[in-house]
């Protein structure tokens, strides 16, 4: 069984580590904005160490990628933090919203579910998975 699980775990990978090689045959989506803002998701950050990835990626298909103050820091959501401590998230929400707009992005992209949804609750600008913003060339 521990065998099993081990393939499967080298077997697993984010989606920017199989995207990035294939760039030149990627494209921004149709009905996708080009001016976004990217918000890197804690579990990028730390967990995965994939940090600057996406951006670079998004960045060389063609959407011009906004200023975002403060990147590092969390949004508020981190698994069931926006339960148990909502005041807190929400001001972590807040201030990360406000640093997302900087910018004047026409839209916010995150690689995190739970920051999607998080962030899309208190946001003017929409909020997106990265994935749903890119084609196949």
């Amino acid at each position: 069984m521990l065998r099993k699980a081990a393939r499967v775990t080298a077997l697993t990978v984010d989606p920017i580590e199989l995207l990035e090689s294939y760039a030149e045959h990627l494209a921004p989506a149709d009905n996708a904005p080009r001016r976004i803002a990217f918000q890197t998701p804690c579990t990028l950050q730390h967990a995965q160490k994939l940090n600057g990835r996406v951006d670079k990626l998004l960045a060389k298909i063609g959407f011009e990628l906004t200023p975002v103050p403060d990147s590092h820091i969390c949004c508020g959501s981190a698994g069931t933090y926006s339960v148990l401590q909502p005041e807190l998230s929400d001001k972590l929400r807040a201030q990360k919203l406000e640093n997302l707009a900087t910018g004047s992005p026409e839209m916010i992209a995150t690689a995190n579910i739970g920051c999607l949804t998080h962030l899309d609750e208190a946001s003017d600008i929409p909020v997106r998975h990265w994935l749903e913003l890119i084609k196949v060339a």
